[in-house]
């Protein structure tokens, strides 16, 4: 068994590094995201009489067909857009699925347990949806922190004689990822012919924050009802920013609370890691007797309760 692990963990290490020598450049990737972008906008299906706004949700066309007929599979599509990923649905579920069995099989060899194998090989299977959720909140708090800046960018272009479609293109070239993209990807669907509000609409959905709801409120209720929208966005930039203060404060209040549970939750594994690699004999009658299984298995849901009432402790609603 132990030169079959160690073979995979070569094989694993000798394609990442594989892949990390065979890795575009920045200028490469930068330039395959602004085709990507432009290419997902609109695509024509076959057969079809009309020009469609359709994402792909697999790169294979009948697993493609499968997964729309799945309830959950467009609102992950939309889940990895807000995420900033590449992904595709079908190369999600294909990753979580192999991960899943793998870690499970593993699992089943070295701890001889019917129970212990599928819940190890569930946890496995979802650590690509918490990676990605760990990302789309790091994302969302990157364009928070952004996005005051760039409203007051759009209300000086628009003081200077820009339109609000200038302005969004100015934010597009002058402001960082992940602000650049998105709002790169507004000004596109405008040039393609995307009504403003629908285009608005979709960068609601793919960053759903609170700071994107006011900036689309007040573009709309200006469209439709006119005013100074220069003077509006000075006023939503100042509340802003006052928000994404008081947010870092209290992340900073809080911080010992989410340091406590980090410790609590990761000494437990991280002490069997060590005794295991110190003394394998030591910890065999845990795992094998079945009062010892059970142990396990109410420390790990006791440990589920901690977490969820350290998470409840440490939040603050806005």
């Amino acid at each position: 068994m132990l030169p079959l692990l160690i073979f995979v963990m070569l094989a694993l290490l000798g394609f990442g590094f594989a892949m990390w020598v065979s890795s575009p450049t920045k200028g490469e990737s930068d330039m395959q995201r602004h085709l990507k972008d432009i290419g997902s906008l609109y695509t024509v299906e076959a057969g079809a009489s009309t020009i469609l706004k359709r994402q792909s949700l697999s790169t294979i066309p009948w697993v493609d067909g499968l997964l729309r007929r799945l309830p959950g599979a467009v609102p992950l599509q939309v889940f990895l857009a807000q995420a900033g990923s590449n992904w595709a649905v079908g190369t999600l579920l294909w990753v979580s699925l192999v991960l899943s069995f793998f870690v499970a099989w593993v699992t089943r060899f070295l701890v001889p347990s019917l129970l212990l194998a599928p819940l190890s090989g569930s946890v496995a299977g979802f650590m690509p949806f918490a990676y990605l959720y760990w990302k789309r909140r790091s994302r969302s708090l990157r364009f928070e922190s952004q996005l005051p800046a760039a409203i007051e960018l759009m209300a000086r272009a628009l003081r200077a004689g820009h339109s609000i479609l200038s302005a969004i293109e100015v934010v597009s070239e002058e402001r960082a990822e992940p602000i650049s993209s998105e709002f790169r990807i507004v000004f596109e669907e405008q040039n393609l012919g995307l009504p403003i509000r629908e285009a608005i609409t979709n960068l609601v959905e793919r960053v759903p924050i609170d700071e994107v709801r006011f900036l689309a409120t007040a573009i709309l209720v200006q469209k439709e009802t006119g005013g100074n929208l220069a003077e509006v966005l000075d006023k939503a930039s100042a509340v802003m920013r006052d928000r994404v203060r008081l947010k870092g404060q209290m992340r900073v209040y809080t911080a010992q609370g989410r340091i406590t549970g980090w410790v609590l939750c990761l000494l437990p594994f991280v002490v069997f890691a060590v005794i295991e690699a110190t003394n394998p004999n030591y910890e065999k009658k845990l795992l094998t007797d079945p009062i010892g299984l059970d142990l396990v298995y109410a420390g790990m849901t006791l440990m589920a309760i901690g977490i969820f009432f350290i998470r409840k402790i440490v939040s603050v609603k806005d």
